[in-house]
C-alpha cells in the first residue's frame, strides 16, 4: 500500500489516530518503540537542525533530507510532515510536496500564514487572505498523486475560524486542522462546521488548547491526534538533568548497570534496529 493511502486509512478508521512528533533520527528510533505515526514537527525541526525557535527558518532541503533518512530507517511507520506556509511561493509548496511524495511522506500540513510566520500557539500569527491561501491550496492539491494533504488555519476571530474551516471542508484536502483552538466548546464547533471532513488536533505542551486524551478527543470527533513536541521537551529535561547530576558528581559518570539508564549497549541495540537489513523482521509499534 502506498504510504499516503496507508495513513488515509488509519484516519478513517474508528478512534483518533495518534502521531508523535520528533525532531531527529534518535528520538524517532525510541518512538518508533511505541508508536507507529510520526509528526515531523516545524517547531521541533527548527530547534534540533537550527537551534533556532519556529518563526520561519526552515529551508525545504532541509526538511526534504530529513524526511529521505526517516523513511529508510523506518519504512512503514506513517511521516506527516509540516511544511509551514509551504515555503512562501506556490510554486515552491508545489515542488516541495511533489519531492516530499516520491521521498516516502505519507501527507504535509500546510498553513494559511503569511510571513513572519509563528508557531501556531503563538501570539502575533499573521494569515493570508483566504482567496490566496485556496489558490495555493488547490494547486498543492492538483500536483499531488496519492499524498495526504491537511488543510491548516492559523485564523484567532471566532467568525474568522468558522468562515475558513468550512471553506477548507469544500475542498479535496484530506483533513482539517485549526491550530491553537482554546477550548473543547471550539472543537465541537469546528467539527460542526466542517461535516464529515477528517479532524486534525495539535496538542503542545504550555500550548494554548486544552490537554485532552486519545479517548476524549475521539468522542469529540477528532480524527487525528498530533503531538508536536512531546520528545523534545522531554530530551530538554533529561539532558538537563543529566548534566546537572554530572556536575554534582564531580564528572563522574553513573553505573549503568546499577541505575539502569541507558549505555552504549542499549543505545547501539536501538540504532541496529534501523539497519535497512532488519526491516524484514521489524514491525511497527501499535497503539
Amino acid at each position: 500500500m502506498l504510504h499516503g493511502s496507508a495513513l488515509r486509512q488509519a484516519i478513517t478508521s474508528p478512534g483518533t489516530t495518534p502521531l508523535i512528533g520528533i525532531y531527529d533520527m534518535y528520538s524517532a528510533s525510541i518512538a518508533a518503540q511505541h508508536y507507529n505515526g510520526f509528526f515531523v514537527s516545524g517547531f521541533g525541526f527548527a530547534a534540533s537542525h537550527y537551534g533556532l525557535p519556529d518563526i520561519g527558518f526552515i529551508a525545504w532541503p532541509d526538511m526534504l533530507a530529513f524526511v529521505e533518512r526517516l523513511r529508510l530507517a523506518f519504512p512503514a511507520h506513517h511521516l506527516l510532515v509540516d511544511i509551514d506556509d509551504g515555503y512562501v511561493d506556490h510554486e515552491v509548496a508545489c515542488h516541495v510536496v511533489q519531492r516530499l511524495e516520491r521521498t516516502g511522506a505519507s501527507g504535509v500540513i500546510m498553513e494559511d500564514q503569511r510571513r513572519p510566520r509563528r508557531c501556531g500557539h503563538a501570539d502575533g500569527k499573521l494569515i493570508l487572505p483566504l482567496e490566496e491561501y485556496l489558490e495555493k491550496l488547490q494547486l498543492v492539491l492538483s500536483s499531488r498523486k496519492d499524498l495526504v494533504v491537511v488543510a491548516r488555519t492559523d485564523a484567532t476571530e471566532e467568525s474568522e475560524i468558522l468562515r475558513r474551516a468550512a471553506a477548507l471542508a469544500e475542498t479535496d484536502a484530506d483533513a482539517i486542522l485549526v491550530d491553537g483552538v482554546r477550548s473543547v466548546a471550539w472543537i465541537r464547533k469546528v467539527r460542526e462546521v466542517i461535516g464529515d471532513k477528517p479532524l486534525l488536533f495539535n496538542q503542545i505542551a504550555g500550548g494554548k488548547s486544552p490537554r485532552l486524551s486519545l479517548t476524549e478527543l475521539s468522542e469529540l470527533g477528532v480524527d487525528i491526534a498530533i503531538y508536536s513536541t512531546p520528545c523534545l521537551f522531554a530530551a530538554h529535561g533529561a539532558i538537563d538533568g543529566a548534566l546537572n547530576d554530572l556536575k554534582t558528581a564531580d564528572g563522574r559518570l553513573p553505573d549503568t548497570r546499577e541505575t539502569g539508564s541507558i549505555g552504549v549497549k542499549g543505545a547501539t541495540e536501538l540504532l541496529e534496529k534501523n539497519l535497512s537489513r532488519h526491516h524484514g523482521n521489524r514491525r511497527p509499534a501499535r497503539v
